[in-house]
């Protein structure tokens, strides 16, 4: 069976408090002249906490920004609006979730001959428990990994990214994927119950198989020369409302320690700001980000036979799904 980094959600928030003390060393680097000027960026769970901050930090330096999420979509408009008047913000209903809302957003953007600049990987969840979508999929494997590479090949597959501009892909990650485990194919797709101590272990893992794909993608899309940027980035502890489902007395005491301890979305979302805009990052693939700070990930995530493998799994889970779907519109029962 996979096993994350972590399995006391306690433990796993106060992990983050250290690495508010590490050494920054890119922090300077990101300066108010580096700007999205004649770009669009594109953020997922762009609703709330890292994501509306990063829309909204995108829109300050001239992006034309399409924020995304299932939820607040209006909301999410006025407040940027009113926080950067002079900003060109759109959002965009994006699911993660559902299937065929993946499709008809990137229907829509092909609809509408919109090349993506920038993409930040940013939407995730946490749950206390399994959940079964209605495609049969665990929520947190699905929005947490699956849905991201059905989207980034959905993109692809429609000329959706700007490619004569060398696009970025930024995944939004966490150094908790560190030390988890193998991926476990005898599970992979597959639903079964769990508990707490086992999301918060599946939250690690699925970053660890998120990452492995990130890597994967870019020796695919870069076989030679740099032509589509796609890195990864730990923005640090962060002060969301990821715990927003958490059994009532853990989520009082983590939300203690996010308020006292995290940093605010708004601090934490400069260092993906940074991988996005910054020309310290032309004709650089593969990279990992902590925050400010240059880092490798788990040795896992770059074995070309891991990442072929989870590319194989991967594509004929999701011709799976898509086939289940297929079935029941012919059957009417969609």
């Amino acid at each position: 069976m996979s096993k994350g980094r972590f399995d006391n959600p306690l433990i796993a928030a106060l992990s983050g408090f250290f690495d508010l003390f590490r050494a920054q060393p890119l922090a300077a680097r990101l300066t108010s002249e580096d700007s999205f000027s004649g770009r669009t960026v594109i953020v997922t769970g762009a609703n709330s906490g890292l994501g509306y901050a990063l829309a909204q930090e995108a829109a300050s330096r001239e992006a034309k920004v399409i924020a995304c999420g299932r939820r607040q979509l209006e909301q999410t408009l006025t407040s940027i609006s009113e926080k950067v008047p002079q900003g060109d913000v759109s959002t965009m209903l994006l699911d993660l979730s559902d299937l065929a809302s993946i499709h008809e957003f990137v229907d829509n953007l092909k609809a509408n001959s919109v090349k993506v600049d920038v993409l930040y990987l940013n939407a995730a969840t946490t749950l206390p428990e399994a959940r079964q979508l209605p495609n049969g999929q665990d929520e947190m494997f699905f929005v947490n990994y699956l849905a991201n590479f059905i989207l980034v090949n959905l993109l692809i597959e429609a000329g959706c990214l700007a490619d004569d501009r060398q696009p970025r892909i930024v995944f939004i990650s966490s150094d908790s994927h560190q030390g988890a485990s193998e991926i476990d194919y005898d599970e992979f797709g597959r639903f079964f119950s769990y508990g707490v101590s086992k999301a918060i272990n599946n939250y690690s893992y699925f970053k660890l198989v998120l990452n492995t794909f990130a890597i994967e993608l870019s020796r695919r899309l870069n076989p030679g020369t740099v032509v589509t940027q796609v890195n990864v980035i730990c923005p640090g502890p962060v002060n969301t409302n990821i715990i927003k489902e958490a059994p009532f007395l853990l989520r009082i005491m983590l939300r203690a320690i996010f308020t006292v301890v995290f940093k605010s979305p708004e601090k934490a979302a400069l260092p993906a700001i940074y991988l996005g805009v910054s020309q310290d990052f032309e004709n650089r693939s593969g990279e990992y980000l902590h925050m400010f700070r240059e880092k490798q990930m788990d040795e896992k995530v770059y074995r070309p036979d891991a990442g072929a493998k989870l590319w194989e799994e991967s594509m004929q889970l999701w011709q799976q799904l898509e086939a289940n779907v297929s079935r029941k519109i012919a059957s009417g029962k969609a």
